[in-house]
């Protein structure tokens, strides 16, 4: 059976801290990925919010173009793909479409459904998807998307290290998550866990 699976991008499938780099020589810091303890940018670097925008604003692009991809991701997505519906959901804003798509033609990810919300508020998007798995980053998506009734997983980073509330599992690389999708594929096929 195929599960649709939502998939958050930056911080999921990208490496969590790409940004980092460019924004200390930006703002002349120098913070460490372990720096960074909240997921608002503008509070990692204390500065105002509309400081951060612009320089966003400026930089985007780059900052898109050149984030790695996490460790054994492509592999991962690759054979999800094979035997899931893969559906991207991502809080980027529609002007970062041709952006995000180049970045994954360059990257060899594979193509499924792009969402770009412009907003971190995925539940909506979750329940049209009829998503089985939903896995983000961001901790407060994580709360809100698992009190609606999905399954999630959260992977690991510095930002989302709080308590997990039932139906949220944490992972540390995409090895993990691709096995706890196997194992929920093998919970259904058992008829442990029963799906809509």
């Amino acid at each position: 059976m195929k599960l649709n699976l939502c998939i958050d991008i930056d911080g999921t499938i990208t490496d969590a801290y790409y940004w980092l780099e460019r924004a200390n020589q930006y703002f002349g810091k120098n913070l460490k990925p372990k720096d960074v303890t909240t997921y608002d940018i503008h509070e990692v670097l204390r500065i105002p919010r509309e400081e951060y925008d612009k320089f966003y604003e400026l930089y985007s692009k780059e900052i898109h173009l050149e984030a790695e991809v996490r460790e054994n991701a492509q592999n991962a997505l690759v054979s999800l793909n094979s035997k899931n519906n893969i559906f991207y959901v991502t809080a980027r804003s529609q002007r970062m479409k041709s952006i995000t798509e180049e970045w994954f033609h360059k990257n060899n990810l594979p193509k499924g459904k792009l969402y770009l919300l412009g907003s971190h508020y995925k539940v909506d998007q979750a329940k049209e998807l009829s998503c089985h798995i939903f896995i983000e980053d961001r901790y407060e998506n994580a709360l809100e998307i698992a009190a609606a009734g999905f399954k999630v997983l959260l992977m690991d980073c510095y930002y989302n290290r709080k308590e997990l509330m039932p139906g949220i599992t944490r992972v540390f690389n995409w090895v993990e998550v691709y096995n706890e999708i196997e194992k929920y594929r093998e919970e259904i096929i058992k008829g442990t866990i029963k799906i809509a």
